[in-house]
């Protein structure tokens, strides 16, 4: 028998083929693609930010995303659909609503200047199906490899696809469970994905995500 690697390297290629071919078109429609921001314009811009995504975007609660070292452009994608009301959070929804384009790209430039923290998976019981999802996806109900546009080490692609090495697995959780629930609807490939796997398979690759580096 093949080793588990070698078997998946087609599935993986080829999920990485479509993702390239997604991303070029994204980055030619999307203005976030072009963010040039100030980072110490944005410093000042964060001080409302940080109660809840601490000084640098890095370990708060585990309910609030890690956004250091966050791509600049996936960044200010989510605060131009928060304040446009695609994507849906009351706080984040009232703290887009005033800023300013100009602004978007200075908070964005000033999280994306800070170190990524390095997480930890916790679910001993549970890393190796993380793993298999993570990288091979789940060919039985056509979830593709999250590898495919998060990259193999979760670095992710602007502008499109979010960093995640390193995220709380209880946030990858609940974002991959409100697009399965259609709660969150500002990525028709994640409602896609999520629609089909399960919580025992969300929570897996959750964790595992949480310790990628």
């Amino acid at each position: 028998m093949k080793p588990f690697s070698n078997r998946l390297l087609p599935l993986v290629s080829a999920t990485l083929t479509a993702a390239a071919a997604l991303v070029a078109t994204g980055a030619q429609a999307n203005p976030a693609t072009l963010v040039r921001g100030d980072a110490k314009k944005g410093e000042a811009v964060a001080q409302v930010c940080m109660a809840c995504h601490t000084a640098d975007g890095s370990r708060g609660a585990p309910a609030q995303p890690i956004i250091a070292g966050q791509h600049p452009q996936y960044i200010v994608k989510q605060l131009q659909e928060f304040k446009a009301g695609v994507r849906q959070n009351p706080i984040m929804q009232g703290m887009a609503a005033p800023l300013t384009e100009e602004q978007m790209r200075d908070v964005a430039a000033f999280y994306a200047s800070k170190k990524a923290p390095n997480g930890t998976a916790k679910g001993k019981d549970t890393v190796m199906l993380g793993e298999k999802i993570y990288r091979g996806g789940i060919a039985g109900i056509s979830v593709p490899a999250c590898a495919g546009c998060h990259s193999p080490n979760g670095a992710g692609i602007p502008a499109q696809y979010p960093r995640l090495a390193g995220q709380h697995a209880e946030y990858t959780d609940a974002q991959l469970k409100a697009f399965r629930a259609g709660q969150r609807t500002n990525s028709p490939q994640m409602t896609a994905i999520a629609a089909r796997m399960s919580d025992k398979e969300i929570a897996a690759v959750a964790d595992y995500i949480a310790g990628l580096r």
